[in-house]
């Protein structure tokens, strides 16, 4: 393959994605380093409570990002069509949806977390811890979806390295405040699961703070937000993001719900089998985010591109993403495959908990592909405004395929938490080769219908 011709996507994906993925790493992250205090200061029962909140916790957290995720297609058409006021009046009106949509789902979280958690046959130990922090946790939505909303505008329109800045000193500030609640330093009163909690709310808190006020001060964005107000609020502009950010909001409801379930199922085996998954999840969670980011930037030149209209470029540029995604998720397997029996020592001591997590991280090097083709192809779609077909696929990957598939061997068969992790694997795999052959069919069809009409012209 000619990969010389793709050499200029490559260079423009990877500085536009760059500061993106490390942005995009910061909601995974403080997921690990939540479960890293908690797993080496407060033991392995408070370790399966973190991974049973955040399994409900993620499923509301990707709902929210994927709302937010549907000014981002939109500001980079707009842009592409030096339409400049028109993103200003998107950001009003994303704010609106996007405030609206943090607090449904905090009273959401607030009010069924607790009945769900008493529901899911889990160690009464567990569920001791897991019901304060599910409070504390639930309250950050509200932040960190205002946070995202100023990122994915600022995003659109190619401004990536402030969010990743703000991202990595919120990370530091989280882990500080964390370790000093988790253990009661400086005279605090230790915590323990609790203390998590507090700092993911603090930290979110500030990090929403800054960067709205790094949007609303920076000369960069003067031009688009001529025409801003908090007030303009647009029936046809809120219909735009909820056609982008509900399906979306789906897609990834629906893979991260099919990863919820399995450390619940997980649970009812045993905690020490749901610990192993927690451990293994986050590890797999980081190369996803990973390449979660390089999908958002190839959404963003794809939305360029397709507001420009020059389908040439958009193809060249999105199978360019599916070659640097797919060569850095290959990198990642090869980490898993060599560092499977040391990587979970960064989480946990429990020898037991280690042993299972580093059978879990062979799978997770096996499905490092198909996670990443599949991300990418979502990603590309998104950006041409092509969302609802890919729900429904994402849909049948994982819970008509992936998810009845793990719980018919790992549960019912009693195969144990490795074999729920390969009916995953085969519900990425499904996703990724549809929406591969759906972004082909797409941009080929988008490509003849832009031809047959400036023949007709």
């Amino acid at each position: 393959m000619p990969f010389h011709k793709y050499k200029t996507h490559y260079r423009d994906n990877l500085k536009l994605a760059i500061p993106v993925v490390i942005s995009q790493l910061g909601h995974t992250l403080v997921q690990l380093s939540d479960s890293v205090i908690v797993g080496h200061f407060a033991g392995t029962i408070s370790l399966a409570a973190v991974s049973l909140v955040n399994s409900i916790f993620l499923l509301a957290m990707v709902i929210g990002l994927g709302m937010s995720y549907g000014i981002t297609p939109l500001i980079a058409q707009q842009n592409g069509m030096h339409n400049y006021a028109a993103c200003g009046k998107l950001l009003s009106n994303s704010i609106c949806i996007n405030l609206l949509t943090s607090i449904l789902l905090f009273l959401l979280l607030y009010f069924g977390g607790g009945w769900l958690l008493a529901h899911l046959d889990q160690s009464p130990a567990v569920l001791q811890q897991a019901k304060p922090f599910m409070l504390l946790l639930s309250a950050s939505i509200i932040p960190m979806l205002i946070f995202n909303t100023f990122k994915q505008f600022a995003e659109g329109l190619g401004f990536t390295k402030q969010a990743m800045m703000i991202s990595i000193w919120g990370n530091v500030l989280n882990i500080c405040l964390g370790i000093i609640f988790v253990k009661g330093l400086f005279g605090t009163k230790p915590m323990g699961i609790s203390g998590v909690g507090y700092s993911t709310l603090i930290d979110r808190t500030i990090m929403a703070i800054v960067m709205g006020i790094y949007v609303f001060r920076s000369v960069h964005f003067k031009k688009y937000l001529d025409q801003f107000s908090i007030t303009y609020i647009n029936r046809l502009q809120c219909m735009q993001l909820i056609r982008i950010g509900a399906p979306v909001s789906m897609q990834y409801a629906f893979e991260v719900s099919a990863f919820s379930a399995a450390a619940i199922m997980t649970g009812i085996i045993s905690p020490i089998q749901q610990a192993a998954h927690q451990v293994a999840i986050n590890l797999a969670s980081l190369t996803y985010m990973m390449a979660s980011g390089l999908s958002a930037a190839a959404a963003i030149k794809t939305g360029n591109y397709f507001g420009a209209k020059n389908y040439l470029q958009l193809k060249s540029s999105a199978i360019a993403g599916y070659h640097i995604v797919l060569a850095f998720m290959f990198i990642m397997a090869l980490v898993f495959v060599v560092g499977n029996s040391w990587l979970p020592w960064i989480v946990t001591s429990d020898p037991k908990v280690i042993t299972l997590a580093s059978q879990l991280l062979i799978i997770a090097a096996v499905f490092q592909l198909f996670d990443g083709a599949q991300v990418m192809g979502l990603g590309i779609l998104r950006g041409m405004g092509d969302v609802n077909v890919p729900t429904i696929i994402t849909f049948l990957a994982y819970w008509i395929v992936g998810l009845p598939l793990g719980y018919l061997l790992g549960l019912h068969l009693h195969l144990g938490a490795q074999w729920v992790w390969y009916g995953l694997v085969a519900g990425l795999a499904v996703a990724a080769i549809l929406l591969y052959l759906r972004f082909q069919v797409t941009t080929t069809k988008q490509a003849q219908a832009y031809v047959a009409k400036r023949l007709e012209i």
